[in-house]
């Protein structure tokens, strides 16, 4: 009898989960969206193949960050340029793009590795309660563990 090592990718059936992040924190929702992306939720996840599924994320302008980092929290980034370091607060992301917050966070609980870019291809963050996947017939995601505690 021969035993199946893993599967690839390519006869791997993704699934699609849509997320409603409204009031919940923003590091336990990223940890576990990442883990879905890369496919750990799965029996065959296997690290060298892409086996995740894709993901829905709404309300993005509503996502929750405990403490003071609401004030204090400030993304770094370099042009390339000598002096060419730029900052922007939280709040500037939350007015400019609120998705941004929510991707930047994920993407650095990724592998870093080949694979992650494709893998970040399939996370989809919208700002409101919208999203044009209709057709894709998502299941809703339960992340009441991830929601802050009034």
């Amino acid at each position: 009898m021969k035993t199946q090592l893993f599967s690839r990718s390519c006869t791997v059936k993704k699934q699609w989960w849509i997320v409603d992040v409204k009031n919940a924190i923003l590091g336990r929702v990223a940890s576990r969206i990442s883990t879905y992306l890369q496919g750990k939720h799965k029996p065959f996840y296997t690290p060298n193949f892409d086996t995740g599924d894709f993901i829905i994320v709404l309300n993005a302008k509503e996502i929750f960050l405990t403490g003071k980092k609401n004030v204090s929290k400030i993304y770094w980034r370099h042009t390339g340029y000598p002096g060419g370091i730029k900052k922007r607060s939280i709040s500037d992301m939350r007015r400019l793009n609120a998705a941004d917050i929510i991707k930047l966070a994920v993407k650095r609980m990724m592998p870093k590795n080949k694979l992650s870019s494709s893998m970040l291809l399939k996370l989809r963050i919208y700002n409101d309660n919208l999203h044009p996947h209709h057709a894709q017939l998502p299941q809703y995601l339960d992340i009441s563990k991830c929601k802050q505690l009034n």
